[in-house]
């Protein structure tokens, strides 16, 4: 691509002149000057600015879009030349929410680099929510949620089976019991995760289907990670309701202690969730390594 045209990009990705001059290196002049230039050649503005913003024009949303294609385009190419040397080469961007991101992924990834150490993995993290709006606005390549919810414009597939459990701190006055009954959630304090986490979007989904009301639970506080309810369950006294897989070593330790809520379970399906349209041939290496690797 034409050097203009990765300026133009990063302009697009960040909206911002500055954080794009920062991330290629070069001024900030030297940013307005391609962009202008690059106007120049389609004969209209690319973006508009609003107050301190820029956002892109209809013009520019076209132009960002057919690069996007063209640089998959090379990025293909990159790949099946490489497989012609004998070294299959790359790169993708992985968004995973929250607990993929710490508890699933990163050995999968590890193990795929150690079979295709020519391909590049950049892997973001945030909740589902945010890394199903990196997908739709072309941040990523590929996301893996834990919600349920379907987005327009989105594919999803399942890839792996979890389950959400009722912890308690080892020192809460809770943890002497083994078994808890439905009425018990609305009673104990409990601490959950933030709004837009697919963990959050599934146990409202689960109350629901007891015709328990999720307002009437006892919230005490929501917190933005998975690591920061563990930790905040060892001083408190109540609840929290988290992945088994981010709980495993916890469990073991005995720093935290499961406890069944009786006729009551929460199982999901984590996903993997593509834009619809082309998918790289990186990504779908990734994806069929991913189906066959023993999590």
């Amino acid at each position: 691509m034409d050097y203009r045209d990765t300026v133009f990009m990063s302009v697009a990705e960040n909206l911002s002149f500055s954080k794009a001059a920062n991330d290629l290196n070069i001024s900030q002049p030297a940013v307005t000057r391609h962009i202008k230039e690059l106007e120049e050649r389609y004969r209209t503005n690319l973006f508009e600015r609003k107050s301190n913003k820029i956002y892109l024009t209809k013009a520019g949303e076209k132009v960002y879009n057919a690069f996007k294609e063209i640089a998959q385009q090379y990025r293909n190419l990159d790949f099946e030349i490489g497989q012609f040397q004998n070294g299959i080469s790359g790169e993708f961007k992985i968004g995973a929410s929250s607990t993929i991101s710490q508890y699933v992924i990163p050995k999968v990834i590890a193990s795929f680099y150690k079979r295709y150490p020519k391909i590049q993995i950049y892997l973001m993290n945030g909740n589902s929510f945010e890394m199903e709006k990196l997908l739709l606005d072309n941040q990523v390549d590929i996301a893996l949620v834990e919600n349920q919810a379907s987005q327009l414009g989105i594919r999803y597939r399942d890839f792996l089976d979890d389950e959400l459990i009722v912890v308690t701190g080892k020192n809460s006055v809770y943890s002497k019991r083994e078994t808890i009954g439905k009425d018990d959630l609305l009673k104990i304090p409990i601490v959950l995760r933030e709004q837009g986490s697919g963990t959050l979007e599934v146990i409202k989904q689960a109350l629901l289907l007891q015709n328990i009301s999720f307002e009437n639970l006892n919230t005490f506080i929501h917190l933005g990670s998975t690591e920061s309810i563990k930790n905040f369950l060892q001083e408190f006294d109540g609840l929290a309701i988290i992945s088994e897989k981010a709980v495993k070593n916890e469990l073991y330790m005995k720093t935290l202690v499961r406890l069944k809520v009786a006729g009551f379970t929460i199982p999901r399906k984590l996903r993997i969730a593509y834009k619809q349209g082309h998918k790289s041939q990186q990504v779908e290496l990734f994806e069929n390594f991913l189906f066959s690797y023993n999590l």
